[in-house]
């Protein structure tokens, strides 16, 4: 398992376009991939979860990945954040 703390920095935070880009990167890859915040974890997978965790500019989240292609999920998911998610 691997894990690292991002910070979000889209003007409107993970909206819904910028919420698929995360959901579609995650799903690209066979482990599972979490991310923590405001003392939830919950399925980076789920584009109904990313959105309901109403995460905002300049919030911190934790991503977990857990599995078989665990670092190069976590090295996508982090590029994809600080990349702005398509914004």
């Amino acid at each position: 398992m691997v894990r690292k703390k991002v910070t979000i920095y889209n003007p409107t935070g993970l909206h819904l376009r910028p919420a698929g880009i995360f959901c579609n990167t995650a799903n690209q890859f066979v482990c599972k991939v979490l991310f923590e915040y405001d003392n939830m974890m919950a399925n980076a997978k789920s584009v109904l979860s990313v959105l309901g965790a109403c995460i905002k500019k300049g919030d911190c989240i934790t991503l977990v990945c857990e599995g078989e292609d665990e670092d190069a999920a976590l090295n996508a998911m982090i590029e994809a954040v600080e990349s702005g998610l398509g914004e």
